[in-house]
Order: structure tokens, then C-alpha cells, then sequence
């Protein structure tokens, strides 16, 4: 009797075990499948109109209604990640973001070390100061403070101009510090992207105003891992049908008032 209840006491461990091991493999291929599907776009959630938080706290933009509609067409899951700008290459090489889909523009080094889409949007490097402000050239530039986003290509076009060796470089984490600090005067100007630029002052009641002189003029693009060519092209496919069918039109009309995405 003792070794019937032995032998049966076995079977059933081992029936049990049997299924554990089944849901856990169960478990363990629906989360790889939940992960395959996740598309997770990296980004600087404070940089309108691409990319910021509206009143509610919730991440909107014109990047953001992109790819959420890319991301629908591919019948993938969305999430919106912000993340540090100044370690997005990280991020990225790391597989914890999918993309980095944030007013990215294009330059050499960011060629080397990421895979990135065709460009979407032109843009370029303006100087914004307060309204009331005496300057109004470049070369006003000389001894004052200017301020930068850090690891931002504004960095890079103030930096490749003579007039860069006669100013005072100041970096902040976002666009909307650097604004503040010139608001109430610790800075005399901020570099950084037009699109940018225009939407704020157009937000602003008339605090800031842009200098007719700028810096370089650069292209936007998407950045996916170094290699991923088999992601980069499914989503500039969207984007091409996108195009063609009006949605991205539609898209640059609701944040730009006008269709200013290349084609």
C-alpha cells in the first residue's frame, strides 16, 4: 500500500511539474510576443511642438501623431519613453527604445553610430532672445551668454562658426530651461531649431523674438539601432503611404498650420 502511494504521489509531482513548465513556456512566448510587438519611441518629452506634455500631462506632438499612426498600420503596440537626450545613443544601441522619433536632426556623427530614416522635416538653428533685447545679428553675440541644449546639433552649428570663440556657452537639459533662464535674464540668447523656436514664440504672447541671422540648416529623421534596416524600412513604407494618402498633410496642418513635411 505504502509503495502505491509513493508511486502515486510521483506521478502527480511530475504531472504538476509538466504543467508548470507548460504555462511558464506559455507565459514566457507571450511576453516575447508582447515585446516583439512594442514599438517604443524614445524621446525628450519637452520639446514642442514634436514631442512635450500638454496640460493634461500627456505626451502629444507632431512626432508623437506620426508615429502613433505608423505604429497602427503595423498593428503594433505604442509606448512613449522619455529619455535623458544627452545618452539617447545609449539608449538606443541598448535595445531599450525602438526609435528615437523626436525632432532628430541629422549629422555625421549621428550617421556613424545609428541607423536613420530618410529626412521628414527641414529645419535650422535660429538665436531667439526676449523682444526687448538690443540684439540683432550674429556677431551681437560676441561676450554674451548663450544657451544650448545638451547634446542637441545646436552644440555643433554654434560651434563651427568663428563667433563661438568670443561667447560664453551655457547647456541645459531642455529647451524650455534654457527659455526660462532667458526670460529673467541669466542668458542673453538661446540656439536651437526653428520649428521649434516658432511654435513657442507663437505660445509666448510676443516674449521672445528670432534674429534674422542663423546657423546651420539641417534635416529631421527617425534613428533606429545601427543595422536595423529591417525596421527602418517597414516605417518609412508607412510613411511613404502616408504621404500618399494625405495623413501626414493632415498631420503637419493640425501642429504647423501648413504641410511642411518633405516628400
Amino acid at each position: 500500500m505504502k509503495k502505491f502511494i509513493i508511486l502515486t504521489l510521483i506521478a502527480v509531482s511530475v504531472l504538476a511539474a509538466g504543467c508548470k513548465k507548460d504555462t511558464n513556456s506559455a507565459q514566457n512566448t507571450t511576453e516575447t510576443n508582447n515585446i516583439a510587438n512594442l514599438f517604443i519611441v524614445g524621446l525628450d518629452d519637452s520639446f514642442p511642438p514634436m514631442g512635450f506634455r500638454d496640460n493634461n500631462n500627456e505626451i502629444v506632438g507632431f512626432d508623437i501623431d506620426m508615429a502613433k499612426e505608423v505604429t497602427k498600420r503595423l498593428g503594433m503596440e505604442i509606448k512613449l519613453q522619455p529619455i535623458d537626450w544627452a545618452s539617447k545613443e545609449l539608449e538606443l544601441s541598448t535595445g531599450k527604445i525602438s526609435c528615437i522619433w523626436n525632432g532628430l536632426s541629422v549629422s555625421p556623427a549621428r550617421e556613424e553610430a545609428m541607423t536613420l530614416s530618410k529626412p521628414y522635416l527641414a529645419n535650422r538653428m535660429v538665436i531667439i532672445t526676449n523682444q526687448n533685447s538690443p540684439l540683432n545679428a550674429k556677431a551681437d553675440l560676441e561676450g554674451k551668454k548663450v544657451g544650448l541644449q545638451t547634446g542637441s546639433t545646436a552644440v555643433a552649428a554654434l560651434e563651427k562658426d568663428p563667433v563661438s570663440e568670443k561667447l560664453t556657452q551655457v547647456t541645459y537639459e531642455n529647451n524650455v530651461l534654457a527659455l526660462t533662464d532667458l526670460n529673467i535674464g541669466r542668458i542673453d540668447v538661446v540656439v536651437m531649431d526653428e520649428v521649434v523656436a516658432r511654435y513657442m514664440i507663437s505660445k509666448s504672447a510676443n516674449l521672445y523674438k528670432i534674429l534674422n541671422d542663423s546657423f546651420d540648416e539641417e534635416y529631421y529623421a527617425i534613428a533606429f539601432k545601427k543595422g536595423n534596416t529591417e525596421l527602418k524600412d517597414k516605417v518609412e513604407k508607412i510613411l511613404a503611404d502616408m504621404a500618399a494618402d494625405g495623413t501626414s498633410s493632415e498631420i503637419s496642418k493640425k501642429w504647423f498650420g501648413e504641410d511642411i513635411v518633405l516628400k
